[in-house]
C-alpha cells in the first residue's frame, strides 16, 4: 500500500454464522462478503452481492471482525478478488492470527492470496453458463492447504467434473467437493454417481440452505 492511501474495501456485509461449505463446515465463522463481482453464473444466490455495498476501510472491516470474536474467517463475494485490495485484506486477518479461508469463482489469479489462507476455488462446468472463464493455470498453485469445488446441476455436469478431475488429478492436489444446485438437481441423484463412480471427492450440501434456507446473514 503506497504511503498516505487509506486502503479501502467495498463491503455488502459482515456476519457470524455457520460456515455452510468447504471441508471447514459446521464451523463457526465470520463471513466477510466484498461486494462486486465479474461472472453471472445461472444459478448464483449470492447476486445482492454485484453492487451495492457500503465503503470501509481496512482497519473497519477487522474491527468489525474482531467484534464477533471468533477465529474462523471467510472471505466471500460476489467474487472477493474483483478488488485488489481484498489481498492486503487477507493477509491483515492472517498477521491478526485468524485462521482464513478465501472462497473464489475460479476465473481470477489466486497467486497473490497470502500462503497462509486456505484457497477454495470453483470450477464452472457447463450449465453454469460460465464455463469459459475457468482460469485452469490456478490449479498449478493448488497446494493440499487449498480445496477445489464443483457445483453440478445435471450428469452431464457431474461427467464434466469427472473428465476434469482425472485430467488435472485434482484430488492428488487438495481436497475436491462436489455439491448439487439447490433446487435443480436431487443431491442423492449425485450421492449415487459419486458411489458408483468411486470418485475421489467428498460430497457436499450447503449447511446454510438446509438451517436457514439460505436467508441473507445466516
Amino acid at each position: 500500500m503506497s504511503e498516505g492511501r487509506t486502503l479501502t474495501l467495498r463491503v455488502t456485509e459482515i456476519f457470524a454464522s455457520l460456515q455452510g461449505e468447504s471441508t471447514r463446515v459446521g464451523l463457526p465463522t465470520v463471513f466477510v462478503r466484498l461486494t462486486g463481482c465479474p461472472l453471472r453464473c445461472v444459478w448464483c444466490d449470492t447476486e445482492y452481492a454485484f453492487r451495492g455495498g457500503e465503503v470501509l476501510d481496512l482497519q473497519s472491516v477487522l474491527d468489525d471482525v474482531a467484534a464477533h470474536a471468533l477465529h474462523y474467517v471467510c472471505v466471500t463475494g460476489g467474487e472477493p478478488l474483483a478488488q485488489p485490495a481484498c489481498l492486503e485484506l487477507l493477509a491483515a486477518l492472517c498477521d491478526a492470527g485468524y485462521s482464513v479461508s478465501l472462497e473464489t469463482s475460479g476465473a481470477l489469479d489466486i497467486g497473490g492470496v497470502d500462503p497462509r489462507v486456505s484457497r477454495v476455488v470453483d470450477l464452472k462446468p457447463p450449465a453454469s453458463g460460465e464455463a469459459e472463464r475457468n482460469r485452469y493455470e490456478n490449479i498449478d498453485l493448488l497446494t493440499a492447504h487449498d480445496e477445489v469445488k464443483i457445483v453440478v446441476a445435471d450428469e452431464t455436469d457431474y461427467q464434466w467434473a469427472r473428465e476434469r478431475i482425472a485430467e488435472f488429478r485434482l484430488d492428488e492436489r487438495c481436497p475436491v467437493l462436489l455439491s448439487p444446485v439447490a433446487g435443480q438437481l436431487d443431491p442423492e441423484h449425485l450421492a449415487s454417481w459419486i458411489v458408483r463412480d468411486r470418485l475421489p471427492v467428498r460430497f457436499q450440501l450447503q449447511l446454510h440452505k438446509v438451517l436457514w434456507n439460505g436467508a441473507r446473514g445466516r
